[in-house]
Order: structure tokens, then C-alpha cells, then sequence
């Protein structure tokens, strides 16, 4: 009896501690946001403008070196320019006193009655990255610091990987395997194209841009990464621990077929690959290439200076690609007449081929300069410039549109094949690669032949 009216008194004790906390919060909140109105009405009373945001963002930066992606959905490209800030205001006034009021009011609460203590660094970062979130544009962002640090590192190239290209749906930002690389970590631990990516470590693959969910793939060389997919055909989700390394694979591959037909292979638009093509193009001539079947299935795209100089290396004088920003800023990537190349050719592409891959169909078809292949590609046409900030932290946003020789913009669409064409390989996985049982190939072999 006597212990359990001890424990009776202890819980009331108990209690009547944790409702005085809860009332000492309460009044702590509602007297600091009494002080914040009080500091509102007295901003008011005295007509102080509000900070723009540009100051604390944006400010004071004109001509900045920036960095311009055309991202393919694979990864990121880049090249080097330069954008104008336009001095660096915001014409709405954006930070006005009224949301800076009802910004500390928010974190007020939060800090009062969140149930975890909260770092005072992550609340500012998320308020810079919801200014970005508000867009609804997957492809800008805000990067802190330490995100920008490991975005530089995965576009220098100073890493290691597991040689597999992901591609990610902007819409349901689901992340899928479209290549696994001969002799890589990927295909010795057993990955597959077609596997869906559910989880890197211990992130949801869905829950970030994939060029964010990358750099957490790429690490150091021989450490491992944890890779959680679904595939078709299994019950379960499988996991993969896969050991990274230098991965060097080669962006261009040719052979030739039959007829005097070629083909030529391109994986992504990277910095050797301009070189890369001519040089296969010339061995193929030299066997007696009379015409060419161009591959860009699965090709996510790459820099946009690769992909400029093999079509200004195929095609005939005329403009290649234009940009245009809201403002009606137009520049334009041409071919010269100095080099052409006078060879009918089909140009295979599929869903998974995009955004440089797309500057490249919309132009041989604009030309009229061969035939398309396959199915619609994936319908990425915008471009993104990425630039650093005073703190170190940087942004990326959608600047422009890009548009074909004849003024189309393909986001959101993509360019529709001339011949539709759904892929289907008859010869055993666990062979190697034949042309003759994949059906697209065929399919462009007779088109090609049938045009003599």
C-alpha cells in the first residue's frame, strides 16, 4: 500500500512537471512573438524598406563565371560562360517586413515546440532551398556549401564509380539503370539495365535530384557502396554492395555491318567525344563506309560543345542550335562549310535519349540529313547555369530555352522518330552483342539499303 501510493505521489509529481514546462513554452513563445510584432510595428511606424533579397543572395554581381549544363539525365556536363545578374535586385521586393516577421514568427514556434532541437544553419539552408522548390522546376536548385564542394568534384572528374548510367523520370523522380559498362564494378557485382535504383546507402533514391544522388554513389576508389534495386522478374528488392574504381569507358564505339554499312556507337557527349567520333568515322571510311547507322539509344546527352562539333563536322553550313532566355537573348551554334560528310545515315534513339542527344536528332532531321529510328526521345530542352554565391554556397537555374535549327523547343515532348520502332533483342543475354538480333539495327540496315 504504502509503495503504491509513492508511486501515485511520483506520477503526479511527474506530471504536474511536465505541464509546468509545456506552460513555461507557451508563455516563452507567446512573449517572444509579442516582441516580434512589437519590432514590426515599429519597422512600420519608421518606413523602413525592407532588405531586398538580392542582397542577401544575389547581390552586386554582374559578368560572373558561371557554369552552363545542358543536364542529360544521366549526369552533368560542363561548360564554362558567363551570365549577367543584372546588378542584383529584386524588383518585388521580395524579404518585405511582413515575411520577415512572419519567417522568425515560424521559427519561433518551431524552436518552442518541435520535438527535437532544431540547428538554427538548417532552417536558413531550407528556406533557401524552398525559394527554389517554389519554381516546380526539378532542374534548379539551391546547393550549401558542402553540396557544391561534391557537385565540383563528381563534374572535375576527381572520383571513382561503379560504370553504370542512371536516368531519373522528372516527373516521379523514380531513378533506373539504362547501361551497365563492360568490365566494370557494376556488371561484376551483378547489376542490370532496366534495374530500378530504390536506395543508395541508406537515401531514397526518389527523394533528390539525381545529380545530387550521384555523389553519393561516386567515392573514394576501392571503398564500397550500398545499391538497393528492383527488378523485373524478382519478388524482393536486391542489394548490392559494389566496390568503387577508376572508371574510364570510352564514349564513342564503331564496326562495320554489311554493304558498306557503319555503325558508331555514342554513350554521352563528354570532352574527348568530338575526337573520338571523327577519328572512329575516318577508320570506318577507310574500310569502305559508304553509309551510317548513328546509335544514341540510351545516350542522357552531355556538354553541349560535343555535340556542336560532331554535327558542325556532319552537316552542311547553317545554324545547329539556338538558346533564347525570357528575354528574348538568342545565341546561336553554327556549322561552317568547311567539313561535311555526304553519307546517308539512320539515327537510332529511344526514350532514354536526351538532352544533347535531342540537339543531335532535331538537327539531322531538320536537315533532312538522315532518318530517325526507334521511339520518342525522352524531351529535355532547356538549360541550366550553375554559379557560385559570396558564401561559398551556389545555385543552379533553368536560364533558357533551347530550340532546333527550325525553331521547335522539344521539352516536355521530344522528337518523335520518323519510323517507330519498339526495341527487341532476340539473341541470349549472356552473350555478346549481335547486331543482327536487334531489331532496330535491322531495321536501319534495310532503310539504309533500300536508298541506293
Amino acid at each position: 500500500m504504502e509503495q503504491s501510493r509513492d508511486n501515485k505521489d511520483n506520477k503526479d509529481k511527474k506530471e504536474n512537471k511536465d505541464k509546468k514546462d509545456r506552460d513555461d513554452a507557451e508563455i516563452k513563445a507567446r512573449q517572444f512573438l509579442k516582441e516580434l510584432q512589437l519590432e514590426q510595428a515599429e519597422l512600420a511606424e519608421k518606413k523602413k524598406s525592407g532588405n531586398g533579397f538580392a542582397k542577401g543572395m544575389l547581390a552586386g554581381v554582374t559578368a560572373t563565371l558561371a557554369v552552363l549544363l545542358l543536364l542529360g539525365a544521366a549526369g552533368m556536363f560542363w561548360l564554362q560562360g558567363r551570365i549577367s545578374i543584372g546588378g542584383g535586385a529584386f524588383s518585388g521586393n521580395l524579404v518585405t517586413n511582413p515575411v520577415r516577421a512572419k519567417i522568425n514568427e515560424l521559427a519561433a514556434v518551431i524552436e518552442s515546440y518541435y520535438y527535437e532541437d532544431v540547428d538554427t544553419e538548417d532552417l536558413t539552408d531550407g528556406l533557401y532551398k524552398g525559394l527554389f522548390a517554389s519554381l516546380n522546376d526539378p532542374y534548379s536548385a539551391y546547393y550549401t556549401k558542402e553540396e557544391y564542394e561534391e557537385l565540383m568534384i563528381s563534374a572535375g572528374a576527381q572520383y571513382s564509380g561503379i560504370g553504370a548510367v542512371l536516368q531519373q523520370n522528372s516527373e516521379t523522380m523514380e531513378v533506373y539503370i539504362v547501361r551497365i559498362y563492360d568490365g566494370t564494378p557494376a556488371q561484376k557485382a551483378g547489376l542490370k539495365a532496366g534495374d530500378k535504383v530504390l536506395q543508395v546507402e541508406d537515401i531514397d533514391a526518389a527523394s533528390m535530384q539525381l545529380t545530387e544522388l550521384v555523389t553519393h554513389i561516386r567515392g573514394e576508389e576501392n571503398s564500397k557502396v550500398r545499391l538497393v534495386v528492383s527488378r523485373e522478374g524478382e519478388r524482393e528488392p536486391l542489394e548490392f554492395r559494389v566496390r568503387r574504381s577508376k572508371v574510364d569507358v570510352p564514349t564513342v564505339q564503331g564496326m562495320m555491318l554489311e554493304d558498306n554499312i557503319g555503325y558508331i556507337g555514342i554513350a554521352e557527349f563528354g570532352e574527348a567525344t568530338a575526337q573520338a567520333f571523327k577519328q572512329q568515322t575516318e577508320e570506318l571510311i577507310a574500310q569502305g563506309m559508304e553509309k551510317a547507322v548513328i546509335d544514341l539509344r540510351d545516350n542522357p546527352g552531355g556538354m553541349l560543345t560535343s555535340v556542336t562539333e560532331i554535327l558542325d563536322y556532319i552537316l552542311p553550313e547553317g545554324l545547329i542550335v539556338y538558346t533564347e532566355d525570357k528575354y528574348g537573348s538568342r545565341q546561336e551554334e553554327v556549322s561552317d562549310a568547311e567539313h561535311y560528310l555526304d553519307l546517308p545515315m539512320a539515327v537510332l534513339i529511344n526514350g532514354n535519349s536526351a538532352s544533347s542527344s535531342e540537339i543531335f536528332a532535331g538537327a539531322i532531321r531538320d536537315y533532312d540529313y538522315g532518318i530517325l529510328i526507334g521511339t520518342t526521345t525522352y524531351g529535355k530542352g532547356i538549360v541550366q547555369t550553375v554559379r557560385p554565391l559570396t558564401d561559398d554556397s551556389a545555385i543552379k537555374l533553368t536560364t533558357a530555352k533551347y530550340f532546333t535549327p527550325k525553331g521547335e523547343n522539344i521539352h516536355g515532348k521530344g522528337i518523335e522518330p520518323d519510323i517507330e520502332l519498339k526495341y527487341k533483342y532476340t539473341g541470349k543475354e549472356d552473350e555478346d552483342y549481335d547486331y543482327t538480333k536487334d531489331n532496330q539495327v535491322r531495321r536501319a540496315v534495310r532503310e539504309l539499303k533500300a536508298m541506293d
